[in-house]
C-alpha cells in the first residue's frame, strides 16, 4: 500500500491526477457544523419545513416537495443556512490544494476545498465552475467565478487551476443541484456531455482520478462520476474503507477503479506525508 500511495503522490506532483471529492471529506475536518451526508442534509431541511413522512429522509424528493409547495427560493434559503459555516480545511484539503493537480472535482456543497485553494494560492491563481439549476438559470449549465467570488463572463484561457463543483456550492452565489427536477434536467443531457464544461473535458484527457470521501451506492453518484471521468485514463483509485455493494463492485470494475480499503483518515495522513516527501525530494 505504501508503494501505491507513493505513486499517487508522485502523479499528483506531475499534474496527472484529478482529486474527486465527496461529502465524507468533511470527516477529516474539525468542528464540522454543516451536513456531511445526504441524509443529514435531508433531515436539516425537513426539520424546518414540513414534508410528507415517507420522503423526510430522501434528499432530492424532499427538496422537490419544498420547491413545488413552497418555492425554489425556499430550497436555496434552506441550503444557504445549512452550509453557512463550512469548516476550516483539513491537512489533506490543503495538501491537495498545494499540489499540481490543476483540476479538483468537489461533489458536495460546502466551501472547504475553495477555502483551501484560497489559503495556499496567490490571489487570481484559481477559479471555480459550478453546476446551475435549470429552474433558475435555464439554458446555462454552469457558472464561472473568480477566486474573489465575482462572476466571470468566461474562464481565462490561461487558467491553470480550476475547482469544478458539478452539484453547485454555497459560495459565492448559492447555486445548488439538489431537487429531483434539478437532476432530471442534467441527466437528460449528460450522456452527450452537454452539462460537462469544455475545460473539464479537456483537462481530464489521459489523467487519473482519485476518489476521496465518495460512495457509489446510488445511481446518481455513479452516473455523475462515470460522465465526468469519461475519456480519461484507464487507471483510477477510490478510498473505500467499507465493503462495497454489489453495484459499487460492478462500477469499480467497469471504470478501472482500484479500491483502496483503508480508513480515509489513515489514507489522508499517509498521502499527505508522501506528498510532502515528494515535494522535498
Amino acid at each position: 500500500m505504501t508503494d501505491l500511495i507513493q505513486t499517487i503522490a508522485q502523479r499528483l506532483d506531475t499534474g496527472a491526477v484529478i482529486p474527486y471529492l465527496g461529502p465524507d471529506m468533511l470527516s477529516l475536518c474539525a468542528d464540522v457544523a454543516v451536513p456531511a451526508t445526504p441524509l443529514a442534509l435531508a433531515e436539516s431541511m425537513t426539520s424546518k419545513v414540513s414534508v410528507p413522512h415517507k420522503i423526510r429522509k430522501r434528499l432530492t424528493q424532499a427538496a422537490q416537495f419544498i420547491e413545488n409547495f413552497k418555492h425554489r427560493k425556499s430550497v436555496v434559503h434552506l441550503m444557504n443556512e445549512a452550509f453557512a459555516n463550512s469548516p476550516a480545511p483539513s491537512p489533506l484539503h490543503l495538501a491537495l490544494a498545494s499540489s499540481s493537480a490543476g483540476l479538483w472535482v468537489d461533489t458536495w456543497y460546502d466551501d472547504t476545498m475553495a477555502a483551501a485553494l484560497a489559503q495556499v494560492g496567490p490571489k487570481g491563481s484559481w477559479a471555480q465552475m459550478q453546476g446551475l439549476s435549470q429552474s433558475e438559470h435555464f439554458g446555462h449549465w454552469t457558472g464561472d467565478y473568480a477566486d474573489d467570488g465575482s462572476l466571470l463572463p468566461e474562464l481565462p484561457k490561461d487558467l491553470a487551476r480550476l475547482l469544478y463543483k458539478p452539484m453547485g456550492s454555497h459560495s459565492p452565489a448559492g447555486n445548488y443541484l439538489v431537487s429531483d427536477s434539478d437532476y432530471v434536467e442534467v441527466l437528460t443531457e449528460i450522456d452527450i456531455q452537454t452539462p460537462i464544461p469544455a475545460a473539464v473535458q479537456a483537462w481530464r484527457t489521459g489523467r487519473n482520478f482519485l476518489f476521496l470521501g465518495c460512495r457509489f451506492d446510488d445511481q446518481l453518484t455513479r452516473c455523475f462520476a462515470r460522465q465526468i471521468m469519461k475519456r480519461s485514463s484507464d487507471q483510477h483509485w477510490a478510498v473505500l474503507p467499507e465493503e462495497p455493494t454489489r453495484m459499487e463492485v460492478r462500477f469499480l470494475q467497469e471504470q478501472n477503479i482500484t479500491r483502496i480499503a483503508m480508513p480515509l483518515a489513515q489514507f489522508a495522513q499517509e498521502l499527505t506525508q508522501a506528498m510532502q516527501a515528494t515535494v522535498a525530494a
